[in-house]
């Protein structure tokens, strides 16, 4: 994007040493009911990390105390730098919030979407800033039609594109493919590895093993208010006993079915092979 859109980040904010999330002995409980029971989580900036577990784990508590919208009752969190709890308002300016639906105005149409939120965050060249996201969100032929005739993957990535406006340095992404069809999924998948790309760091949350497989460089367990797994894929895998491996059969799986039916993505047939048994 060009230098005009970018929103100034405070000195304070520019070591590039420091991790983009840092996270310790955080805690938060709702009257009797403890969420977050001491949580420790580093994010390396530009990269993207899968939090994952399940309902009631508290990913989205974890997410609302990183985006200042809660405040944890003990332990320290810190983005870019900026404590969240005393410096709200810088945290503020350095990142963005996806939650788990689609925050896009179904009246408007794509375009006026990022151009009111251009106009919201006081940019200049509001309607460049948009011209810039919907190209790199592809939605740039369907940039005039009103979002109420946009598919879900559509809607999906318009609000991530919404979310990148003022290019923000961390992206906090809350169950984003939750009620995506298998189609609309691998979008938003493209959608997040393209803000990668472009050195943005991404916190993703998620129930899916498969998202945390094909998008993060790290993934952090969350399970009964702790995180007690965090690590590369691989070394997640090394946690495991090693496998006794067999003559197996691949065969097809409902994805390879899909796509084969829909006519999208396919894959070549199975073939016989070498594989694991656990």
């Amino acid at each position: 994007m060009s230098a005009a859109t970018r929103t100034p980040t405070p000195a304070a904010a520019q070591s590039p040493s420091a991790p983009a999330l840092a996270v310790h002995g955080l805690r938060k409980s709702f009257r009797q009911l403890e969420v977050l029971r001491g949580v420790d989580l580093e994010v390396a900036r530009g990269s993207i990390v899968a939090l994952l577990g399940s309902n009631g784990a508290g990913k989205t508590t974890l997410v609302r105390i990183l985006s200042t919208l809660l405040r944890a009752d003990a332990g320290s969190a810190r983005v870019l730098g900026h404590d969240v709890g005393t410096e709200a308002a810088r945290v503020r300016d350095t990142i963005s919030l996806a939650g788990q639906f689609a925050a896009v105005d179904d009246i408007l149409t794509g375009r006026e979407n990022l151009v009111l939120v251009a106009r919201l965050r006081h940019l200049p060249r509001p309607r460049a800033v948009a011209d810039i996201l919907l190209e790199t969100f592809s939605l740039t032929d369907a940039a005039d039609r009103r979002v109420a005739t946009y598919s879900g993957g559509m809607r999906r990535r318009l609000d991530l594109a919404m979310s990148l406006v003022g290019e923000p340095a961390v992206v906090f992404l809350d169950e984003p493919t939750t009620g995506l069809d298998p189609a609309a999924r691998i979008e938003v998948w493209d959608a997040v590895r393209e803000l990668a790309r472009g050195g943005t760091t991404v916190l993703l949350t998620t129930q899916y093993l498969e998202e945390a497989e094909q998008l993060a460089d790290r993934i952090a367990i969350l399970h009964e208010g702790r995180i007690i797994v965090d690590g590369t894929l691989a070394e997640l895998k090394q946690l495991l006993p090693p496998a006794e491996v067999e003559y197996v059969e691949k065969q097809p799986s409902l994805e390879d079915v899909f796509f084969a039916v829909v006519g999208g993505t396919t894959r070549p047939a199975p073939e016989p092979e070498e594989g694991p048994r656990s």
